[in-house]
């Protein structure tokens, strides 16, 4: 099998690499696990001076690392560049922390001592998508390189370049050569990689059915995995919003890498008495972002990152229409060369569309009519996914209730965007997976929990 990185924004053939075989998939990951038994050992504050050299890399090459992204992917330059930084910022955040979040705790008990410690597991499977290619991987990779783990990483086939620059930024970084590598494989070779006995975990980030395999297997091997699935994150546009903001909200949170995220904005539940005049102002903002060539500056939504997404992505968009879904914008693929799909607005959107039911992964908003705050509550929860979702209001009480106690899902922003941070944990429930990557919860979620007594 060839791995091919192919321009979404030209169809150009950018490189072709061997897949790797079998064995030498395995001697790389037994030098992955020798590189473990050293690396468990080695203290904290020795760990995190390779740690914040990778940050230093990042910045430095965060134009570098955005070209390569924009070329693979088809990634705006600029948000490339904030995704590099966002990379270096959770290094940093790690290397800061990782020792307390780690640190043994005392437990009270009759014995002489008692606490819990916090030991690594070994060598982590992390199977990554192509839609943020860095940033994916670094937010496993610091918290796990820093709690004393190994990795290797099978990335999507369609960025093999920057899986080879990840692996790169660790090993000049000054971590262990063998610690952190890229296996450049294809999905058929996942069960393999499981089934390696010196692959003690997995991590996942990527759609259910890949999901859904993984965990399949892993829970044959009694193997633990964090998955990190898809969304279709709610927003809750309520009658006290102020519109203004609800429009540029719900327009970051839709167009955010040209809407190919599990987080982006993808339904929102607008209350019948403002619904007209939110949609005005929506589709205006929504138009007003530019599309073009991804190596640009001044480009703020480049093409999907393949043609055959966009072509999905249409068929789901002529479905919802033909069942009584209403197109205020976009809606049809442009002509020339590249894999673009326009900022579109589907209004009128109900049960049994595919804009309702399903992911949409692309630049398509599904604007969903609601009578009412209760009506739009359950709607957001009539759904499958559970990873994000959003509460515009002007009343900050109200939107805390909400989204603290009433919207099932691993996170609520109000008034603002859904998006990661590396100060919070991340992930979903319902469809959208399990496990929490992120903050103090993520490090701990590839690390054995030991009660230690001492008589």
């Amino acid at each position: 099998m060839k791995i091919k990185s192919i321009n979404p924004a030209s169809g150009e053939l950018l490189a072709t690499h061997e897949e790797m075989a079998p064995a030498a998939v395995n001697a790389i990951i037994g030098s992955v696990h020798a590189a473990f038994l050293h690396w468990r050992r080695v203290p904290f504050a020795e760990r995190s001076g390779p740690m914040r050299k990778a940050a230093e890399i990042l910045r430095a090459e965060a134009g570098d690392l955005a070209r390569l992204m924009a070329r693979e992917m088809g990634k705006p330059v600029r948000d490339g560049i904030a995704e590099a930084q966002k990379c270096a910022l959770a290094c940093d955040f790690y290397a800061d922390n990782a020792a307390r979040f780690l640190a043994r705790e005392p437990v009270a008990t009759e014995g002489r001592s008692s606490f819990i410690t916090f030991a690594p597991l070994g060598v982590v499977l992390a199977i990554m998508p192509w839609n943020f290619p860095l940033w994916q991987v670094f937010r496993f990779a610091a918290p796990g390189l820093m709690a004393g783990n190994a990795a290797v990483l099978k990335h999507a086939s369609n960025v093999p370049g920057c899986a080879l620059a990840i692996e790169d930024i660790f090993r000049r970084a000054g971590f262990p050569a063998n610690l952190f590598r890229t296996l450049l494989v294809g999905s058929a070779q996942v069960d393999a990689l499981l089934e390696n006995p010196l692959i003690c975990a997995a991590t996942l980030t990527g759609s259910g059915p890949a999901g859904r395999a993984v965990a399949r297997k892993a829970g044959e091997l009694l193997k633990k995995t964090v998955l990190e699935l898809g969304g279709s994150d709610p927003y809750l546009v309520l009658e006290d919003a102020d519109l203004e903001l609800a429009a540029a909200v719900c327009t970051r949170g839709r167009l955010i890498n040209a809407g190919q995220s599990c987080i982006a904005a993808k339904r929102f539940l607008v209350v019948d008495s403002v619904r007209n005049a939110f949609e005005q102002r929506f589709v205006q903002s929504m138009a007003a972002f530019k599309m073009g060539d991804p190596l640009r500056e001044d480009t703020q939504i480049g093409p999907l990152a393949r043609h055959d997404l966009r072509d999905s992505l249409q068929r789901q968009v002529e479905a919802s229409i033909a069942r009584g879904a209403k197109c205020l914008l976009g809606g049809k693929i442009p002509e020339g060369s590249g894999a673009y799909y326009p900022p579109t607005v589907l209004t009128a959107v109900a049960k049994g569309m595919p804009a309702y039911d399903e992911e949409l992964f692309g630049p398509v908003a599904a604007i969903i009519p609601v009578k009412n705050e209760e009506e739009a509550i359950a709607t957001a929860n009539d759904s499958s996914f559970g990873l994000g979702g959003g509460v515009i209001t002007r009343d900050a009480a109200r939107g805390e209730r909400i989204a603290a106690e009433l919207i099932d899902s691993g996170c609520v922003f109000v008034n603002d965007n859904v998006r990661s941070d590396v100060r919070l944990p991340f992930g979903g429930i319902k469809e959208s997976g399990y496990g929490r990557e992120l903050s103090s919860y993520g490090i701990k979620e590839f690390v054995n929990i030991k009660s230690v007594y001492i008589a």
